[in-house]
């Protein structure tokens, strides 16, 4: 059976001498395929089995195993691979969502998201992809169901400054007094609260500070970490 998808190459795994396994997002769910000799030189579909890909896919299941015959391009956000820390914001878009999406599930929301980002963080460089970075993490976790509250403090009401808690049970910001939560910053609140709002971040370390805790917060809620996050936070 041949069916066609619009999909999003997450990651991909080398086997044999010149065939790749890649897995792909697409509307319905994540799914596995196999690329036949594309790691050969000048092969045909090589272009389509590459990080970031973006494309419509033909693939072919037989026994209930998946196999890409041809593919068209979208866009291969080549321009990703031309700043390290586009390459690592893309890796965390990618990793994120694979991690994120399950099989047969409904994620066109997901696939919006990453491919929305992609194109954002090619309009960016250096730690200028901090930002969009901590936009697209607090947006996949909200699609997964682990939303972040930055606003006033579930308790008291206040809004919270100075030394403040983060509980990751409740994805939410307290003041220090009234939860027992994990440290948290000010800056970092600050940072979360404005891309939260759709705002501009002031400068400073909020957005470091953001992005560790998001990564910290992601493990708690899925345990597993985002590995290409570390990646990224230590080119700061």
């Amino acid at each position: 059976m041949q069916f066609k998808c619009d999909a999003l190459l997450l990651r991909y795994a080398d086997f044999k001498e010149s065939d790749r396994m890649v897995t792909l997002l697409t509307a319905e769910g994540k799914l596995s395929a196999a690329m036949k000799g594309v790691r050969k030189r000048g092969a045909r579909l090589a272009f389509a089995a590459q990080p970031f890909f973006f494309g419509e896919y033909v693939l072919n299941r037989t026994a209930g195993r998946n196999t890409v015959i041809s593919a068209d391009s979208y866009d291969g956000f080549y321009v990703l691979r031309e700043d390290v820390f586009r390459f690592y914001a893309a890796a965390v878009v990618s990793e994120a969502c694979d991690k994120l999406v399950y099989e047969d599930s409904e994620s066109g929301a997901f696939l919006l998201l990453a491919v929305n980002t992609l194109k954002e963080l090619c309009s960016y460089a250096g730690r200028e992809t901090g930002e969009p970075l901590v936009k697209f993490l607090l947006r996949a976790l909200s699609l997964a169901g682990y939303a972040v509250r930055a606003d006033r403090c579930p308790v008291c009401g206040n809004v919270p400054s100075g030394l403040l808690r983060f509980d990751m049970e409740e994805g939410a910001f307290f003041c220090a007094d009234c939860n027992a939560g994990v440290r948290a910053s000010e800056n970092t609140y600050r940072a979360v609260h404005a891309v939260l709002r759709g705002e501009r971040v002031e400068e400073g370390d909020g957005i470091l500070r953001a992005l560790r805790l998001l990564g910290a917060y992601f493990t708690s809620r899925t345990d597993t970490a985002v590995s290409a996050l570390k990646e990224y936070i230590a080119l700061f």
